[in-house]
């Protein structure tokens, strides 16, 4: 009781502060970038002892200040919270403390306070939700950066009872006169996508109206939200494909990104391949000796006929050349690939300078720049070799960037500058990083098959390197060069008798293994050599590496099958060591090559081919670069840098073999105009002789916007309001003036004025036209408009007809509209069926819990006690806690006797109330010895418990016998949430970290109630406390008794009597809060039934919602 009227006096606070701040004006405030001296003295300090004990007193203290009257002290509190969150410290527990400021009339009060709600709004939702109510009044804030603040807040809250909630404030922020705020709503629109992707066809809507807008500042925003929500939607992006080609030059570099990467996309469906006419070009390129002019004539002119390229293609190569001089590396990159994927092979080549640029960045940005070149280089040499000097090796370079330079060189080798890189390679064997030695080792293997000329001349090269006294060089050359002698093995004869001396000095397994195999292979060159190799491996058999085992045996098998005089019993010696090898794998050859190549009873038809098994001929291995299957990868991409297909990764389609409707691109001007009057919501006059890019209209689009912003006071000049309008297009920050005055202008009517004052004052003749209609159609508008909606808010018109005259008639029209506001809000308030969106405003708010005393009206404010005035509190002799109706029966693995060295535990969910407490979960847990041995003192060890929640542990288990099995008892307070309650389950010896996480059914405690109740308290908690869905009911299902066995078998519900057969009713109240949950399943006709569940606790109403849903539907 006591603990109930502290709650719903912190709510009254709550609210009244709110209220407050509402009706206060915002001020201009400084952030200093600095620390406090207590904040360095707590980062200082470490984590023992009296730092645990200062941090808890530094929370304290945090919490008067933000209770303080005083904004500094407040301001001050906010700053070292979001500096605590900055250094990874949690600052959780404040949630409540900070949530009360949501409405502060400070605007950097409120910016801080946004930035906390952003960080713990998902662990917090419960009280997040109280605050959601005063986001959306900011939503309507004559501050661009407010509303944009709380629309980017609201849609950080990932709780899907609020999605209706966001769907409406991303509609309303997608036609706000700000283009900061519309950027805004586009980044709103990822969010909420990736939160319930039901709302696909509405966000679709919403993108398809802000890709029309003509604003720099929004452009990229919204083709990231076209990218992740519809991508597939080729048909949104026609009317708007020219529009962006040639705003790409003026929107940020994250935006240029995005939006190149779109358009190579959306080109490679639309246009014609530009790679068909190089392929002409090098057929028609030979001319005969004895052709007429006639015929040279005639070919010319089919020529010209092959390919045209589509002036819109022409378009994105043009607008996106200047980019490649971009100083962001990431647009450089983005141009490149656009050039690499749509250009003709001819005009590629220009964006292999500024790739070269990039090098000279940090070696993050070399490593993909490098992969992107080692690509390209493979199938286009040509682009890259006048500048392989900037691919040679610095000693600075760490072993990735060196490796990626090393196989670009390999594939710009070629005659002419083989001599030159063979010269680097020389350099680059002797590096003290072994790692790149070996892979120069191998680009020489590579030079050499690919270029015959020099193949003798590395291969005597990497035979020189045998001698080297570094084990690793050594390997990778017997490596290459085995793969080198198979290309032509009858010249090399003497390399394979060299390697075999080398045999007794080389440890490496695979330079060992690689010996054994030219030997065995090449046996009958060598046939003196080959069995005294044989003699001497197997003396080390057992001592052999398995890699270099499995040669041995071949070789052996080999030798048998070809000089059997001399290796036979050797053979058969080898072949029974290997019979008894602790590995299988060699086991299992011993046997396959024993039944192969000694005949006896029981070989097979395989043993008469077992030589041309064996000794048959194989092919030389192709030494190729591991970036050659690459190129099926977008450029610059994720999965081209991981050579894996990324979650999210769109492919790039092949070029259409017949060009597409190139008309559906034409936009004809009555249609652009129309574009950006659907966001001011006003007409536009249409002018026929202008071209729709046309440098006038855009002059004409940036003075509208400049006039509706409504920044700028009535002392400042025509030259600074146009400052301003234009500052709020390409940024998001608001200048000390603009923040001034937006606290000084409270009304939409001195907004309206000023827009018409700047607009009037400017040079354009056409603009002063536009904006006399303007203002016309405001002041038809507001004279037909007597009352005050929502959607005046977001209108940019006035309220009343006293638009047009003198200043103060315009005050009293504003004193007149804030009194019909307070009017128009109480009615609203007192409407017990009113539908609006402010479901959960603060005011409204009442915990139905055990009886409290309503507080009289000398606490309460007026509105507050008119809204508590109706709502009668459960009663104790109405509703009661009954006894559960079922029992489940399902257990859960809480220990797994893998995981407890031979102790299992399970648990499962008991429902008897009362035994720790009212508020606690009973659980039972059942441990288990699987072991031989008994196990001492189970007990629970070490909690690591969320927030608030409460563990009772049961009582230890002093000894448990081998194969024994008790069942314990043990509360847990779960606080009404599904958070994982993490504890230690210990023995003597071992300690196991272990989750409880709870069903949602299990928070619950069944009530019984009248049905009149029931009707009665549904009634009350209606609007955003109800949540329903319509499911398929199976004909089996839908008696009465097999839906209360399902219902109460999967959540602990009491049954409520119903008077109606089609209508089944469940009550009980959360463990924690006792909060009532009403629970409603109305069988409808065509075997379907509407699931309703009413409660205060909407996240909790909507988990359950989503668990009985399968539980109804199952067959």
């Amino acid at each position: 009781m006591e603990q109930n009227s502290t709650m719903l006096g912190k709510i009254i606070e709550v609210s009244c502060t709110i209220k407050s701040a509402l009706k206060g004006k915002n001020f201009d405030v400084t952030l200093k970038p600095y620390l406090t001296v207590e904040e360095k003295r707590l980062a200082a300090a470490g984590d023992q002892g009296g730092c645990m004990e200062q941090y808890f007193t530094l929370n304290e203290d945090l919490k008067q200040m933000l209770e303080s009257s005083k904004d500094s002290a407040k301001l001050d509190a906010m700053k070292r919270i979001v500096g605590m969150i900055a250094k990874g410290k949690n600052a959780s527990e404040l949630f409540p403390a900070v949530v009360k400021n949501v409405a502060s009339k400070n605007i950097e009060i409120k910016k801080l306070v946004y930035v906390y709600l952003m960080r713990y709004a998902e662990e917090q939702q419960d009280l997040a939700l109280l605050s959601i109510s005063t986001f959306q009044r900011a939503l309507k804030d004559p501050n661009q950066l407010i509303r944009a603040s709380a629309l980017r807040v609201l849609s950080s809250i990932r709780v899907p009872i609020i999605v209706p909630i966001m769907m409406l404030a991303i509609k309303e922020a997608s036609s706000d006169l700000s283009p900061y705020v519309r950027k805004n709503a586009a980044h709103a629109i990822q969010k909420l996508y990736s939160l319930d992707p039901e709302q696909k066809e509405m966000l679709i809507e919403v993108i398809e109206k802000l890709l029309k807008d003509k604003s720099t500042l929004v452009a990229g925003s919204v083709v990231m939200a076209f990218e992740e929500v519809c991508p597939d939607r080729i048909d949104l992006i026609h009317k708007n494909y020219r529009k962006l080609c040639n705003l790409l030059v003026d929107v940020e570099e994250w935006g240029q990104v995005v939006i190149i990467h779109m358009l190579t996309r959306y080109a490679r469906t639309q246009f014609l391949s530009p790679w068909k006419v190089d392929e002409v070009v090098d057929e028609y390129s030979e001319n005969n000796f004895y052709e007429s002019d006639e015929e040279q004539k005639e070919k010319d002119q089919k020529l010209k006929t092959t390919y045209t390229m589509d002036p819109d293609h022409r378009l994105l190569l043009r607008n996106t050349k200047p980019l490649l001089q971009s100083r962001n590396a990431a647009v450089v990159m983005a141009v490149a690939q656009l050039y690499w994927h749509l250009a003709p092979k001819s005009e590629a080549g220009i964006v292999s300078k500024s790739l070269v640029r990039l090098l000279r960045s940090n070696r993050e940005v070399q490593y993909i720049v490098l992969q992107n070149i080692a690509t390209m280089s493979i199938q286009r040499k040509g682009m890259f070799e006048p500048y392989l000097k900037s691919f040679y090796v610095r000693s600075t370079d760490p072993t990735m960037i060196k490796t990626l330079k090393l196989e670009i060189m390999t594939n710009l080798a070629n005659e002419a500058n083989i001599s030159t890189l063979l010269r680097e390679f020389q350099t680059y064997v002797r590096s003290q990083d072994k790692q790149f030695a070996a892979a120069t080792i191998q680009a020489i293997g590579r030079c050499a098959t690919n270029i015959t000329e020099v193949t003798d001349t590395c291969l005597n090269g990497l035979v020189c390197l045998l001698s080297n006294r570094d084990e690793i060089v050594v390997a990778e050359s017997v490596v290459v060069i085995k793969k080198l002698l198979q290309t032509q093995p009858a010249h090399h004869g003497e390399i394979i008798k060299h390697m075999a001396k080398l045999l007794d000095n080389i440890t490496v397994p695979v330079a060992r293994a690689s010996i054994l195999w030219l030997i065995g292979e090449y046996c009958e060159r060598v046939p003196k050599i080959a069995p005294d190799v044989l003699r001497k491996t197997a003396k080390s058999f057992t001592n052999e590496d398995d890699l270099v085992k499995l040669q041995i045996l071949n070789l052996g098998a080999k030798l048998y099958l070809t000089n059997s005089k001399q290796t036979k019993l050797l053979t058969q010696y080898v072949l029974n060591l290997g019979k008894y090898d602790q590995s299988y794998d060699i086991r299992d050859r011993t046997r396959f090559i024993r039944q192969l190549i000694v005949p006896n009873e029981k070989s097979g038809a395989l043993s008469k081919y077992a030589k041309k098994i064996f000794l048959a001929q194989k092919p030389a291995p192709l030494l190729e670069s591991p970036f050659k299957d690459r190129d099926h990868f977008q450029l610059g991409t994720l999965s081209h840098t991981l050579n894996s297909r990324a979650t999210g990764y769109l492919e790039l389609s092949d070029w259409p073999e017949v060009a597409p409707d190139p008309s559906v691109r034409n936009v004809d001007v009555a249609e652009s105009a129309k574009e950006w009057t659907g966001i001011l919501g006003k007409p536009k006059k249409e002018k026929p002789t202008e071209k729709f890019y046309s440098e006038s209209e855009e002059e004409e689009d940036e003075s509208a916007s400049t006039s509706s912003s409504g920044s700028g006071s009535d002392s400042e000049s025509e030259k600074e309001d146009k400052e301003e309008g234009s500052s709020d297009e390409s940024s998001g920050s608001s200048s000390p003036s603009e923040e001034s005055t937006d606290s000084e202008s409270d009304s939409k009517e001195s907004a309206a004025k000023k827009t018409c004052r700047a607009v009037n004052e400017s040079d354009s003749e056409d603009i002063k036209k536009k904006a006399e209609g303007i203002s016309n159609k405001r002041s038809t508008s507001s004279s037909s408009d007597t009352e005050y909606t929502s959607s005046d808010e977001c209108s940019s018109g006035s309220k009343s007809e006293s638009d047009s005259k003198s200043d103060s008639e315009s005050g009293k029209s504003r004193n007149a509209t804030s009194n019909k506001k307070e009017e128009k809000t109480v009615q609203d308030r007192k409407t017990p069926k009113n539908q609006d969106m402010f479901l959960l405003d603060l005011d409204d708010f009442c915990p139905v819990t055990t009886p409290v005393a309503v507080p009289t009206a000398a606490v309460l404010s007026p509105s507050l006690a008119a809204d508590l005035e109706g709502l009668s509190l459960s009663s104790s002799s109405v509703i009661d806690v009954t006894m559960q109706v079922s029992v489940p029966t399902q257990t859960h693995e809480l220990l797994h006797r893998m995981s407890g060295k031979g102790l299992a535990a399970h648990y499962h969910f008991s429902r008897q109330p009362g035994i720790f407490g009212d508020r606690m979960v009973p659980v039972q847990v059942t441990v288990t010895n699987t072991t031989d041995q008994k196990i001492e003192n189970i007990h629970i060890g070490e909690k690591k418990l969320p927030p608030g929640m409460r563990m009772h542990e049961f009582d230890p288990i002093e000894c448990l016998e081998p194969g024994g099995s008790i069942t314990a008892t043990m509360g847990i307070d779960f606080c009404d949430s599904t958070q994982t309650a993490s504890f230690q389950l210990c023995t003597k010896d071992d300690h196991f970290n272990v989750n409880i996480q709870p069903p949602v059914g299990e928070l619950l405690l069944p009530v019984t109630m009248s049905e009149k109740d029931f009707k009665k308290e549904q009634g009350m908690l209606t609007g955003m406390n109800e949540t329903s869905t319509t499911i398929a009911v199976a004909p089996q299902n839908s008696t009465r008794l097999v839906i209360i066995e399902r219902v109460v078998k999967a959540a602990n519900l009491g049954v409520v009597p119903s008077g109606q057969d089609n209508i089944h009713r469940f009550a009980a109240k959360t463990v924690h809060s006792g909060s009532l949950m009403l629970v409603t399943v109305e069988l409808k006709e065509s075997s379907t039934a509407q699931l309703i569940i009413n409660t205060e606790k909407t996240v909790i109403g909507s988990v359950l919602l989503q668990e009985l849903k399968p539980v109804l539907s199952q067959g």
